[in-house]
């Protein structure tokens, strides 16, 4: 008995000395990484409610910047006020507090000073939402005497107003313009309202060019100069969220979301020309519930030549996805002469592409309104995405009424398709679709835009 006992416990102590070897230099490697584990966990990700576990090797993540969304939960009294909970929460953490959300969320985007403050929030009952912030970048590839009709709305055939029943000086539509600002001076533009949360600004004017682009395509004014925009006249809201160089971040770009729900009865769309390779549960969440508040949120698919459904907010379900053409003589039939991107009426060779595009439209060498009060050429899926958020305010003037959903539905119903034959103006398809989906081209003829009865979508 001894005997069994005693050869028992020196067995036991062999295994535990054996152990301690083998362990040891394990926990010496587990130590030296230790740092670049926590390290990595922190900046990357750590929420165990809703993950956004998706490209998380993209570089475009911002370190320790963080979209937190509150408990909402207005029926069983189980809500707090984001600055209360910031207050009460983390103001004494060394937490900085870089935006508050009211309208589209409740919510807040902060940076966070160590691993105890993420594992804080991280166990917190009131955090519904926790995702990494994430930079992002406006989808752009790189002075005239007389008006002209440039040829990509002349292509979609936008250009003859009067005989639809619209007042082609002034369409009664609001298209916010989320992105570099606008030229708050620009002389063929109706800029109705400008704010900016870029720090360092004192305004939305823009020191880019890309926002004022996208407004000019989407409704430059039908005067006797410059050009002619889609719906001419439109009441433009210049919301800065995107730096002079372009970039930005998810975090200020929900901030402009926000803004826009607290004035939801007044914004009628809004255009999204920017993105990144990457997910964002924190937009989805901010777009969906602008959607939901009323607002038609138009989009780019993005330049890279991908399947587009890797891209946020181009993947987003709920908006309307714009992929680019190749123009050059403002009809179908491929007959202009080729560009850089591609022949005439062909997908744009960087146009993103897949199932979740919705829509096409012209995005090479299109003309338009440009900071300084000028004007220039410029190139991406940025450009066709107005042409489609312009076409949708057109919409939304003749019918008010219109939820995003009808709206959707009239774009996509009265666009041209793969099967239609060209008719040697507007009306006629593109080639070299990269996928098996065909999207619609934006068509804007005058006998659909009346025509279509909201009725036929139920």
């Amino acid at each position: 008995m001894n005997f069994q006992y005693n050869f028992r416990r020196n067995f036991l102590v062999m295994i535990t000395v054996c152990g301690i070897f083998l362990v040891i230099p394990l926990f010496g490697n587990t130590y030296a990484d230790d740092n670049f584990e926590k390290q990595f966990l922190f900046n990357y990700f750590y929420n165990n409610q809703n993950i956004d576990n998706r490209y998380l090797e993209s570089n475009n993540i911002i370190p320790n910047q963080f979209i937190i969304y509150l408990q909402d939960n207005k029926e069983e009294n189980n809500s707090i006020d984001p600055v209360e909970f910031y207050n009460s929460e983390l103001k004494d953490t060394g937490t900085e507090l870089l935006y508050v959300y009211y309208n589209v969320v409740k919510g807040l985007a902060i940076k966070i000073p160590n691993e105890k403050v993420l594992e804080q929030l991280k166990n917190n009952p009131l955090v519904e939402y926790m995702g990494n912030d994430r930079k992002i970048s406006a989808f752009i590839d790189t002075h005239i005497e007389n008006q002209i009709i440039p040829e990509s709305v002349d292509r979609v055939d936008g250009e003859s107003l009067n005989t639809i029943g619209i007042n082609s000086n002034f369409v009664d539509a609001d298209i916010a313009i989320l992105d570099t600002g606008i030229d708050l001076d620009h002389a063929d533009l109706n800029v109705f309202h400008e704010r900016s949360f870029i720090p360092g600004t004192i305004n939305a004017d823009d020191d880019h060019g890309h926002g004022t682009h996208l407004a000019g395509v989407a409704a430059a004014k039908d005067n006797s100069f410059g050009i002619v925009g889609i719906a001419p006249g439109a009441r433009l809201w210049a919301i800065k969220v995107l730096e002079s160089s372009g970039m930005g971040e998810i975090s200020t770009l929900i901030k402009g979301l926000d803004y826009i729900n607290q004035n939801q009865n007044q914004v009628d769309v809004a255009v999204l020309s920017l993105g990144c390779e990457c997910e964002s549960g924190a937009l989805d969440i901010a777009i969906n519930n602008s959607i939901k508040a009323g607002i038609t949120i138009v989009v780019a698919a993005g330049n890279e030549g991908k399947d587009a459904g890797t891209f946020t907010p181009a993947n987003n379900p709920e908006v309307i996805t714009v992929s680019a053409i190749a123009d050059t003589d403002g009809k179908c039939g491929g007959k202009g002469p080729s560009t850089p991107y591609g022949a005439d009426d062909m997908l744009a060779s960087f146009s993103n592409y897949g199932d979740v595009v919705d829509i096409s439209a012209p995005g090479v060498d299109i003309y338009s309104t440009f900071k300084s009060n000028s004007y220039t050429k410029l190139t991406g899926t940025s450009m066709a995405a107005p042409h489609v958020a312009g076409a949708a305010a057109l919409y939304i003037s003749l019918h008010p009424e219109a939820s995003p959903n009808d709206v959707k539905s009239y774009l996509i119903t009265s666009g041209t398709n793969f099967s239609d034959l060209c008719d040697g103006n507007g009306h006629g398809y593109f080639v070299g679709d990269k996928d098996n989906f065909h999207e619609p081209l934006l068509y804007i003829g005058t006998n659909k835009i009346n025509s279509f009865n909201l009725v036929e979508q139920y």
